[in-house]
């Protein structure tokens, strides 16, 4: 299987039921609900993703509670020029990069600027993507998907990262910033133009999640517990 956007097939190759390698979103939604809701494609190519367990998608979900329950007191507190700040927190929700939807991934859990209902949520609209690593995610793997949220140009990107060999708890919360390498006047072109770099690392020995952007958040671990 031939590699894509220069990573190894390992990154991206199908574990699943027996599809076509490359489907359009309409005949992406064609397939029965329960193959499709695997799949996230990328430039048309399937990308399985396995099934999370019960603890990977429950951490997803208080870690969206926790940042919602932030973007609502931040939303209160907004005056003045900020009034037109309005954040709406998700999780497993399809951001699409192109207009065609031949190209989405899933992030577990997303920060976007308010949308009407039953808006589909684009790249653009997204300003934080996070993901909870569980076993499925490959170091290859996580990489492709944070160069890919980078290409889209979303501003954040966190990480959950949880004790696989044991209690399931987390281990470490990792935030990353978007930085943007300018081409004019380098006499190479970048190899990555647009790539995240670490800003912000948290772990259950520290008293709580801290982190101004893109609201003020303070998370504590209570808030993250199962």
């Amino acid at each position: 299987m031939r590699a894509v956007i220069g990573v190894s097939a390992s990154a991206t190759e199908a574990s699943g039921p027996s599809v076509p390698e490359y489907l359009t979103w309409e005949e992406l939604a064609r397939l029965p609900e329960h193959v499709a809701e695997d799949v996230e494609l990328w430039e048309r190519r399937v990308i399985w993703n396995r099934r999370p367990p019960f603890e990977h998608q429950e951490i997803a979900v208080l870690m969206r509670n926790a940042m919602k329950s932030e973007a609502q007191r931040a939303m209160r507190n907004t005056t003045g020029e900020d009034e037109e700040q309005c954040w709406q927190v998700g999780t497993a929700t399809n951001v699409f990069f192109s207009a065609d939807k031949s190209s989405f991934l899933t992030p577990d859990f997303l920060v976007r600027r308010c949308l009407p209902r039953g808006t589909n949520t684009t790249a653009a609209d997204v300003v934080l993507a996070g993901e909870v690593l569980s076993g499925s995610d490959t170091h290859d793997r996580r990489l492709w998907k944070m160069g890919r949220y980078a290409e889209g140009g979303i501003p954040w990107y966190w990480e959950v990262e949880l004790d696989l060999a044991g209690s399931w708890d987390i281990t470490a919360v990792r935030a990353y910033e978007l930085a943007v390498i300018p081409a004019v006047g380098l006499a190479v072109k970048p190899l990555r133009p647009a790539m995240y770099v670490p800003v912000g690392e948290w772990r259950p020995t520290d008293v709580a999640i801290d982190f101004p952007e893109p609201f003020d958040m303070h998370i504590s671990w209570d808030d993250l517990a199962f």
